[in-house]
Protein backbone atom coordinates (compact mmCIF):
# COMPACT_ATOMS: atom_id res chain seq x y z
CA UNK A 1 0.00 0.00 0.00
CA UNK A 2 1.33 3.45 -0.89
CA UNK A 3 0.51 6.80 0.66
CA UNK A 4 -1.83 8.94 -1.42
CA UNK A 5 -0.12 11.72 -3.37
CA UNK A 6 -2.74 14.14 -2.03
CA UNK A 7 -1.19 13.84 1.46
CA UNK A 8 1.16 16.81 1.93
CA UNK A 9 2.57 16.08 5.39
CA UNK A 10 3.22 12.81 7.18
CA UNK A 11 3.45 13.60 10.91
CA UNK A 12 5.03 11.00 13.22
CA UNK A 13 5.04 11.28 17.00
CA UNK A 14 4.44 8.61 19.64
CA UNK A 15 2.82 11.16 22.03
CA UNK A 16 -0.91 11.07 21.13
CA UNK A 17 -1.67 14.48 22.65
CA UNK A 18 1.15 16.28 20.84
CA UNK A 19 0.36 14.40 17.62
CA UNK A 20 -3.24 15.60 17.80
CA UNK A 21 -2.24 19.21 18.55
CA UNK A 22 0.26 19.37 15.70
CA UNK A 23 -2.24 17.72 13.34
CA UNK A 24 -4.84 20.37 14.16
CA UNK A 25 -2.30 23.16 13.56
CA UNK A 26 -1.41 21.80 10.13
CA UNK A 27 -5.01 20.96 9.25
CA UNK A 28 -6.23 24.48 10.11
CA UNK A 29 -3.55 25.82 7.76
CA UNK A 30 -5.22 23.91 4.90
CA UNK A 31 -2.67 21.09 4.67
CA UNK A 32 -3.61 17.42 4.14
CA UNK A 33 -2.12 15.42 7.02
CA UNK A 34 -1.43 11.76 7.74
CA UNK A 35 -0.66 11.36 11.49
CA UNK A 36 1.23 8.21 12.54
CA UNK A 37 2.30 6.87 15.94
CA UNK A 38 5.43 5.08 14.70
CA UNK A 39 7.99 5.37 11.90
CA UNK A 40 8.47 1.70 11.07
CA UNK A 41 7.34 0.79 7.54
CA UNK A 42 6.86 4.37 6.35
CA UNK A 43 9.62 4.29 3.72
CA UNK A 44 8.01 1.31 1.99
CA UNK A 45 4.76 3.25 1.63
CA UNK A 46 6.31 6.34 0.01
CA UNK A 47 6.97 6.40 -3.73
CA UNK A 48 10.18 8.12 -4.77
CA UNK A 49 8.35 11.09 -6.27
CA UNK A 50 5.81 11.47 -3.47
CA UNK A 51 5.15 15.25 -3.39
CA UNK A 52 4.99 15.81 0.39
CA UNK A 53 7.27 16.25 3.40
CA UNK A 54 7.83 14.26 6.59
CA UNK A 55 7.74 15.73 10.12
CA UNK A 56 9.00 13.32 12.78
CA UNK A 57 9.93 13.30 16.43
CA UNK A 58 13.47 12.03 17.03
CA UNK A 59 13.14 10.11 20.27
CA UNK A 60 10.56 7.35 19.76
CA UNK A 61 10.42 3.65 20.66
CA UNK A 62 11.27 1.27 17.85
CA UNK A 63 12.61 3.26 14.91
CA UNK A 64 13.70 6.76 15.95
CA UNK A 65 13.71 9.88 13.78
CA UNK A 66 17.36 9.61 12.75
CA UNK A 67 16.91 6.00 11.63
CA UNK A 68 13.84 7.05 9.68
CA UNK A 69 15.78 9.90 8.04
CA UNK A 70 18.50 7.47 6.93
CA UNK A 71 15.96 5.02 5.51
CA UNK A 72 13.97 7.71 3.67
CA UNK A 73 17.08 9.31 2.16
CA UNK A 74 18.36 5.95 0.94
CA UNK A 75 15.22 5.94 -1.20
CA UNK A 76 15.10 9.65 -2.08
CA UNK A 77 17.93 11.91 -0.83
CA UNK A 78 15.94 15.02 -1.77
CA UNK A 79 12.86 14.28 0.37
CA UNK A 80 12.51 17.05 3.02
CA UNK A 81 12.44 15.59 6.54
CA UNK A 82 11.83 17.91 9.53
CA UNK A 83 12.94 16.55 12.90
CA UNK A 84 11.66 17.69 16.33
CA UNK A 85 12.85 16.94 19.85
CA UNK A 86 12.07 18.06 23.37
CA UNK A 87 15.50 17.50 24.81
CA UNK A 88 17.39 20.55 23.61
CA UNK A 89 20.19 18.26 22.50
CA UNK A 90 22.53 20.45 20.41
CA UNK A 91 24.86 17.58 19.35
CA UNK A 92 21.78 15.66 18.23
CA UNK A 93 20.62 18.64 16.18
CA UNK A 94 24.04 18.88 14.52
CA UNK A 95 23.96 15.15 13.78
CA UNK A 96 20.50 15.46 12.26
CA UNK A 97 21.47 18.35 9.98
CA UNK A 98 24.62 16.54 8.86
CA UNK A 99 22.49 13.51 8.05
CA UNK A 100 20.45 15.66 5.68
CA UNK A 101 17.49 16.82 7.78
CA UNK A 102 15.74 19.80 6.18
CA UNK A 103 15.13 21.50 9.54
CA UNK A 104 15.36 20.87 13.29
CA UNK A 105 12.72 22.17 15.71
CA UNK A 106 13.14 22.14 19.48
CA UNK A 107 10.05 21.63 21.67
CA UNK A 108 8.24 23.65 22.68
CA UNK A 109 8.03 25.62 19.44
CA UNK A 110 5.50 28.10 18.13
CA UNK A 111 2.89 26.94 15.65
CA UNK A 112 4.06 29.61 13.19
CA UNK A 113 7.58 28.18 13.28
CA UNK A 114 6.29 24.73 12.33
CA UNK A 115 4.03 26.09 9.58
CA UNK A 116 6.79 28.26 8.14
CA UNK A 117 9.23 25.34 8.01
CA UNK A 118 6.66 22.97 6.47
CA UNK A 119 5.62 25.47 3.79
CA UNK A 120 9.23 26.19 2.81
CA UNK A 121 9.89 22.45 2.64
CA UNK A 122 6.84 21.93 0.41
CA UNK A 123 8.00 24.73 -1.91
CA UNK A 124 11.40 23.06 -2.15
CA UNK A 125 9.80 19.68 -2.82
CA UNK A 126 7.73 21.12 -5.70
CA UNK A 127 10.84 22.67 -7.21
CA UNK A 128 12.78 19.40 -6.94
CA UNK A 129 9.98 17.40 -8.57
CA UNK A 130 9.53 19.98 -11.36
CA UNK A 131 13.24 19.75 -12.14
CA UNK A 132 13.06 15.96 -12.13
CA UNK A 133 10.14 16.08 -14.52
CA UNK A 134 12.00 18.38 -16.90
CA UNK A 135 15.10 16.18 -16.82
CA UNK A 136 13.00 13.09 -17.42
CA UNK A 137 11.19 14.72 -20.35
CA UNK A 138 14.53 15.67 -21.93
CA UNK A 139 15.90 12.19 -21.34
CA UNK A 140 12.74 10.61 -22.78
CA UNK A 141 12.93 12.83 -25.85
CA UNK A 142 16.54 11.84 -26.48
CA UNK A 143 15.76 8.17 -25.86
CA UNK A 144 12.82 8.31 -28.26
CA UNK A 145 15.00 9.85 -30.99
CA UNK A 146 17.51 7.03 -30.56
CA UNK A 147 14.76 4.41 -30.65
CA UNK A 148 12.75 5.85 -33.55
CA UNK A 149 15.51 7.04 -35.85
CA UNK A 150 14.73 9.66 -38.49
CA UNK A 151 14.35 13.37 -39.13
CA UNK A 152 11.62 13.32 -41.79
CA UNK A 153 8.43 15.28 -41.10
CA UNK A 154 6.34 12.09 -40.61
CA UNK A 155 8.79 10.77 -37.99
CA UNK A 156 9.02 14.08 -36.14
CA UNK A 157 5.22 14.10 -36.01
CA UNK A 158 5.11 10.47 -34.81
CA UNK A 159 7.57 11.12 -31.97
CA UNK A 160 5.55 14.17 -30.93
CA UNK A 161 2.35 12.09 -30.85
CA UNK A 162 4.02 9.32 -28.85
CA UNK A 163 5.30 11.85 -26.32
CA UNK A 164 1.80 13.29 -25.92
CA UNK A 165 -0.01 9.94 -25.65
CA UNK A 166 2.52 8.19 -23.41
CA UNK A 167 1.69 10.42 -20.46
CA UNK A 168 -2.04 9.57 -20.67
CA UNK A 169 -3.98 6.48 -19.62
CA UNK A 170 -5.64 6.12 -23.02
CA UNK A 171 -5.62 2.83 -24.89
CA UNK A 172 -3.91 3.21 -28.27
CA UNK A 173 -4.50 1.72 -31.73
CA UNK A 174 -1.31 1.56 -33.82
CA UNK A 175 -1.79 1.48 -37.58
CA UNK A 176 1.10 0.39 -39.76
CA UNK A 177 2.25 -1.89 -42.53
CA UNK A 178 4.15 -5.11 -41.87
CA UNK A 179 7.66 -4.37 -40.67
CA UNK A 180 6.99 -0.68 -39.94
CA UNK A 181 7.91 -1.00 -36.25
CA UNK A 182 4.58 -1.33 -34.42
CA UNK A 183 6.07 -3.14 -31.42
CA UNK A 184 8.89 -0.58 -31.17
CA UNK A 185 6.27 2.17 -30.92
CA UNK A 186 4.25 0.18 -28.37
CA UNK A 187 7.33 -0.31 -26.19
CA UNK A 188 8.13 3.40 -26.44
CA UNK A 189 4.61 4.27 -25.24
CA UNK A 190 5.05 1.92 -22.28
CA UNK A 191 8.58 3.03 -21.38
CA UNK A 192 7.65 6.72 -21.43
CA UNK A 193 4.51 6.21 -19.34
CA UNK A 194 3.93 6.04 -15.60
CA UNK A 195 3.62 2.26 -16.10
CA UNK A 196 7.28 1.90 -17.11
CA UNK A 197 8.05 -0.16 -13.97
CA UNK A 198 5.15 -2.53 -14.67
CA UNK A 199 5.17 -5.47 -17.10
CA UNK A 200 5.11 -5.05 -20.88
CA UNK A 201 3.45 -8.11 -22.38
CA UNK A 202 3.45 -8.54 -26.16
CA UNK A 203 1.30 -11.10 -27.92
CA UNK A 204 0.63 -11.69 -31.62
CA UNK A 205 -3.01 -12.67 -32.02
CA UNK A 206 -2.33 -13.86 -35.56
CA UNK A 207 0.20 -16.43 -34.31
CA UNK A 208 -2.22 -18.07 -31.84
CA UNK A 209 -4.25 -21.11 -32.81
CA UNK A 210 -8.00 -20.56 -32.53
CA UNK A 211 -8.22 -23.38 -29.97
CA UNK A 212 -5.89 -21.70 -27.47
CA UNK A 213 -6.37 -17.97 -28.03
CA UNK A 214 -8.97 -17.49 -25.27
CA UNK A 215 -6.94 -19.46 -22.73
CA UNK A 216 -3.78 -17.52 -23.64
CA UNK A 217 -5.48 -14.14 -23.31
CA UNK A 218 -7.96 -14.66 -20.48
CA UNK A 219 -6.54 -17.66 -18.60
CA UNK A 220 -8.45 -20.70 -17.35
CA UNK A 221 -9.37 -22.62 -14.22
CA UNK A 222 -8.71 -26.36 -13.72
CA UNK A 223 -11.29 -28.42 -15.58
CA UNK A 224 -12.37 -25.55 -17.84
CA UNK A 225 -11.84 -27.84 -20.84
CA UNK A 226 -10.26 -31.19 -21.62
CA UNK A 227 -6.61 -31.09 -20.61
CA UNK A 228 -6.92 -28.03 -18.34
CA UNK A 229 -5.40 -29.59 -15.22
CA UNK A 230 -3.97 -26.45 -13.64
CA UNK A 231 -5.00 -22.84 -13.29
CA UNK A 232 -3.46 -20.65 -15.99
CA UNK A 233 -2.99 -16.90 -15.66
CA UNK A 234 -3.83 -15.24 -18.99
CA UNK A 235 -1.84 -12.50 -20.69
CA UNK A 236 -4.27 -9.75 -19.66
CA UNK A 237 -4.03 -10.70 -15.99
CA UNK A 238 -0.26 -11.19 -16.25
CA UNK A 239 0.08 -7.62 -17.60
CA UNK A 240 -1.82 -6.16 -14.62
CA UNK A 241 -0.19 -2.90 -13.55
CA UNK A 242 1.48 -2.50 -16.92
CA UNK A 243 0.80 -2.63 -20.66
CA UNK A 244 -0.44 -5.36 -22.97
CA UNK A 245 0.48 -5.06 -26.65
CA UNK A 246 -1.91 -7.00 -28.87
CA UNK A 247 -0.59 -7.21 -32.43
CA UNK A 248 -2.58 -8.27 -35.51
CA UNK A 249 -5.82 -7.64 -33.69
CA UNK A 250 -7.68 -7.99 -36.99
CA UNK A 251 -7.06 -11.76 -36.87
CA UNK A 252 -9.11 -12.26 -33.68
CA UNK A 253 -12.39 -14.15 -34.02
CA UNK A 254 -15.66 -12.30 -33.46
CA UNK A 255 -16.25 -14.31 -30.25
CA UNK A 256 -12.93 -13.20 -28.78
CA UNK A 257 -13.61 -9.64 -29.91
CA UNK A 258 -16.77 -9.63 -27.75
CA UNK A 259 -14.73 -10.56 -24.67
CA UNK A 260 -12.05 -8.00 -25.48
CA UNK A 261 -14.71 -5.28 -25.80
CA UNK A 262 -16.07 -6.16 -22.36
CA UNK A 263 -12.58 -6.10 -20.88
CA UNK A 264 -11.88 -2.67 -22.39
CA UNK A 265 -15.14 -1.26 -21.06
CA UNK A 266 -15.20 -2.79 -17.57
CA UNK A 267 -11.48 -3.41 -16.89
CA UNK A 268 -12.14 -6.87 -15.48
CA UNK A 269 -11.19 -10.34 -16.70
CA UNK A 270 -12.89 -13.68 -16.06
CA UNK A 271 -10.85 -16.85 -16.55
CA UNK A 272 -12.37 -19.63 -18.63
CA UNK A 273 -14.32 -21.93 -16.35
CA UNK A 274 -14.29 -19.38 -13.52
CA UNK A 275 -16.88 -17.11 -11.93
CA UNK A 276 -14.62 -14.50 -10.34
CA UNK A 277 -14.26 -11.08 -11.96
CA UNK A 278 -10.65 -9.97 -11.55
CA UNK A 279 -10.13 -6.20 -11.69
CA UNK A 280 -7.37 -4.98 -14.00
CA UNK A 281 -5.18 -1.90 -13.97
CA UNK A 282 -3.93 -2.25 -17.51
CA UNK A 283 -3.29 -0.28 -20.68
CA UNK A 284 -4.14 -1.95 -23.99
CA UNK A 285 -2.13 -1.09 -27.09
CA UNK A 286 -3.57 -2.81 -30.16
CA UNK A 287 -1.97 -2.89 -33.59
CA UNK A 288 -3.16 -3.74 -37.07
CA UNK A 289 -1.92 -3.65 -40.65
CA UNK A 290 -5.48 -3.54 -42.02
CA UNK A 291 -8.16 -0.87 -42.33
CA UNK A 292 -10.38 -1.91 -39.41
CA UNK A 293 -13.19 0.38 -40.49
CA UNK A 294 -13.34 -1.41 -43.82
CA UNK A 295 -13.16 -4.76 -42.01
CA UNK A 296 -16.07 -3.65 -39.80
CA UNK A 297 -18.11 -2.65 -42.84
CA UNK A 298 -17.47 -6.11 -44.30
CA UNK A 299 -18.53 -7.83 -41.05
CA UNK A 300 -15.05 -9.21 -40.28
CA UNK A 301 -14.47 -6.92 -37.29
CA UNK A 302 -16.92 -5.65 -34.70
CA UNK A 303 -17.83 -2.02 -35.31
CA UNK A 304 -18.28 -1.30 -31.58
CA UNK A 305 -14.80 -2.65 -30.84
CA UNK A 306 -13.36 -0.60 -33.69
CA UNK A 307 -14.87 2.61 -32.30
CA UNK A 308 -13.70 1.71 -28.78
CA UNK A 309 -10.13 1.17 -29.98
CA UNK A 310 -10.01 4.11 -32.38
CA UNK A 311 -10.06 6.80 -29.67
CA UNK A 312 -6.29 7.34 -29.89
CA UNK A 313 -5.02 6.06 -33.26
CA UNK A 314 -1.32 6.32 -34.06
CA UNK A 315 -0.19 5.83 -37.67
CA UNK A 316 3.36 4.71 -38.39
CA UNK A 317 4.50 6.05 -41.77
CA UNK A 318 5.87 3.42 -44.17
CA UNK A 319 9.54 3.78 -45.01
CA UNK A 320 8.78 4.89 -48.58
CA UNK A 321 7.22 8.09 -47.15
CA UNK A 322 10.24 8.95 -45.02
CA UNK A 323 12.74 10.18 -47.63
CA UNK A 324 16.35 10.18 -46.47
CA UNK A 325 15.43 8.48 -43.19
CA UNK A 326 16.20 5.29 -45.13
CA UNK A 327 19.88 6.28 -45.37
CA UNK A 328 20.07 7.25 -41.70
CA UNK A 329 18.40 4.03 -40.59
CA UNK A 330 20.49 1.89 -42.93
CA UNK A 331 23.76 3.32 -41.59
CA UNK A 332 22.50 2.96 -38.00
CA UNK A 333 21.65 -0.74 -38.46
CA UNK A 334 24.81 -1.42 -40.48
CA UNK A 335 27.05 0.12 -37.81
CA UNK A 336 25.19 -1.81 -35.12
CA UNK A 337 25.64 -5.07 -37.04
CA UNK A 338 29.34 -4.36 -37.68
CA UNK A 339 29.94 -3.82 -33.97
CA UNK A 340 28.00 -6.97 -33.10
CA UNK A 341 30.03 -9.10 -35.52
CA UNK A 342 33.34 -7.44 -34.65
CA UNK A 343 33.79 -6.09 -38.18
CA UNK A 344 34.98 -2.67 -39.35
CA UNK A 345 32.09 -0.41 -40.48
CA UNK A 346 31.48 0.08 -44.21
CA UNK A 347 30.67 3.41 -45.85
CA UNK A 348 27.89 3.62 -48.41
CA UNK A 349 29.03 4.61 -51.90
CA UNK A 350 27.05 7.20 -53.96
CA UNK A 351 25.54 4.53 -56.20
CA UNK A 352 24.45 2.49 -53.17
CA UNK A 353 22.89 5.53 -51.54
CA UNK A 354 20.94 6.20 -54.73
CA UNK A 355 19.77 2.59 -54.79
CA UNK A 356 18.53 2.81 -51.19
CA UNK A 357 16.68 6.06 -51.81
CA UNK A 358 14.93 4.69 -54.91
CA UNK A 359 13.82 1.47 -53.28
CA UNK A 360 10.16 1.36 -52.20
CA UNK A 361 10.82 -0.90 -49.17
CA UNK A 362 7.70 -3.12 -49.26
CA UNK A 363 8.99 -4.81 -46.07
CA UNK A 364 9.63 -1.45 -44.41
CA UNK A 365 12.16 -1.17 -41.56
CA UNK A 366 12.41 -4.94 -41.14
CA UNK A 367 13.50 -5.31 -44.77
CA UNK A 368 15.97 -2.43 -44.43
CA UNK A 369 17.46 -3.93 -41.28
CA UNK A 370 18.07 -7.24 -43.04
CA UNK A 371 19.70 -5.42 -45.97
CA UNK A 372 21.93 -3.47 -43.56
CA UNK A 373 22.96 -6.73 -41.87
CA UNK A 374 24.03 -8.20 -45.22
CA UNK A 375 25.89 -4.99 -46.06
CA UNK A 376 27.76 -5.09 -42.74
CA UNK A 377 28.82 -8.67 -43.50
CA UNK A 378 30.32 -7.53 -46.80
CA UNK A 379 27.64 -9.13 -48.97
CA UNK A 380 26.26 -7.55 -52.14
CA UNK A 381 23.63 -4.82 -51.69
CA UNK A 382 20.93 -6.17 -54.00
CA UNK A 383 17.43 -4.68 -53.88
CA UNK A 384 14.49 -5.28 -56.16
CA UNK A 385 13.40 -1.89 -57.52
CA UNK A 386 11.55 -3.26 -60.51
CA UNK A 387 8.07 -2.22 -59.37
CA UNK A 388 8.88 1.42 -58.76
CA UNK A 389 11.18 1.70 -61.76
CA UNK A 390 8.67 0.16 -64.10
CA UNK A 391 5.99 2.58 -62.96
CA UNK A 392 8.32 5.48 -63.45
CA UNK A 393 9.34 4.28 -66.91
CA UNK A 394 13.10 4.30 -66.25
CA UNK A 395 16.00 2.11 -65.10
CA UNK A 396 17.83 2.21 -61.78
CA UNK A 397 21.35 2.31 -63.22
CA UNK A 398 23.03 5.61 -62.39
CA UNK A 399 26.69 4.70 -62.15
CA UNK A 400 27.67 5.46 -65.75
CA UNK A 401 28.67 8.88 -67.08
CA UNK A 402 30.30 11.82 -65.35
CA UNK A 403 29.40 13.25 -61.94
CA UNK A 404 27.05 15.88 -63.37
CA UNK A 405 25.17 13.28 -65.40
CA UNK A 406 24.93 10.94 -62.41
CA UNK A 407 23.48 13.74 -60.25
CA UNK A 408 20.91 14.60 -62.95
CA UNK A 409 19.89 10.95 -63.34
CA UNK A 410 19.70 10.52 -59.57
CA UNK A 411 17.43 13.57 -59.20
CA UNK A 412 15.22 12.41 -62.06
CA UNK A 413 14.96 8.89 -60.59
CA UNK A 414 13.86 10.23 -57.19
CA UNK A 415 11.16 12.45 -58.68
CA UNK A 416 9.98 9.68 -61.01
CA UNK A 417 9.75 7.22 -58.10
CA UNK A 418 7.58 9.68 -56.16
CA UNK A 419 5.42 10.30 -59.24
CA UNK A 420 4.74 6.56 -59.35
CA UNK A 421 3.20 6.67 -55.85
CA UNK A 422 -0.03 8.37 -56.96
CA UNK A 423 0.20 11.66 -55.09
CA UNK A 424 -3.13 13.51 -55.07
CA UNK A 425 -1.64 16.96 -55.67
CA UNK A 426 1.53 18.82 -56.56
CA UNK A 427 1.60 20.00 -52.95
CA UNK A 428 1.80 16.46 -51.53
CA UNK A 429 4.44 15.53 -54.11
CA UNK A 430 6.53 18.59 -53.21
CA UNK A 431 6.21 17.81 -49.49
CA UNK A 432 7.33 14.21 -50.07
CA UNK A 433 10.41 15.46 -51.92
CA UNK A 434 11.03 18.27 -49.43
CA UNK A 435 11.15 21.06 -52.02
CA UNK A 436 8.96 24.12 -52.82
CA UNK A 437 6.20 23.67 -55.40
CA UNK A 438 7.79 26.18 -57.80
CA UNK A 439 11.06 24.23 -57.66
CA UNK A 440 9.14 21.02 -58.31
CA UNK A 441 7.42 22.53 -61.40
CA UNK A 442 10.84 23.60 -62.72
CA UNK A 443 12.35 20.16 -62.20
CA UNK A 444 9.38 18.36 -63.76
CA UNK A 445 9.77 20.56 -66.82
CA UNK A 446 13.56 20.08 -66.94
CA UNK A 447 13.35 16.29 -66.78
CA UNK A 448 10.32 15.99 -69.08
CA UNK A 449 8.19 14.40 -66.36
CA UNK A 450 4.42 14.65 -65.99
CA UNK A 451 2.61 14.99 -62.65
CA UNK A 452 -0.31 12.86 -63.79
CA UNK A 453 1.49 9.80 -65.06
CA UNK A 454 5.24 10.34 -65.31
CA UNK A 455 5.02 10.83 -69.08
CA UNK A 456 5.70 13.93 -71.18
CA UNK A 457 6.19 17.44 -69.92
CA UNK A 458 2.67 18.71 -69.17
CA UNK A 459 2.93 20.24 -65.65
CA UNK A 460 -0.16 22.40 -65.34
CA UNK A 461 -2.00 20.10 -62.90
CA UNK A 462 -3.94 21.87 -60.12
CA UNK A 463 -2.42 22.22 -56.67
Amino acid sequence: MTIDNRIQVVLIDDDPHLRQALSQTLDLAGLKILPLAEAKGLAAQLERDWPGVVVSDIRMPGMDGLELLTELHAQDPELPVLLITGHGDVPLAVQAMRAGAYDFLEKPFASDALLDSVRRALDLRRLVLDNRSLRLALSDRNALSARLVGQSAPMLRLREQIGALAATKADVLILGETGAGKEVVARALHDLSSRRNGPFVAINAGALAESVVESELFGHEPGAFTGAQKRRIGKFEFANGGTLFLDEIESMSLDVQVKLLRLLQERVVERLGGNQLIPLDIRIIAATKEDLRQSADQGRFRADLYYRLNVAPLRIPPLRERGEDALMLFQYFADEASARHGLPPHELQPGQRALLLRHTWPGNVRELQNAAERFALGLELALDNSAADGAAGMTVEVVSGGLSEQVENFEKSLIAAELARSHSSVRSLAEALGIPRKTLHDKLRKHGLNFADGGSSHTDEPD
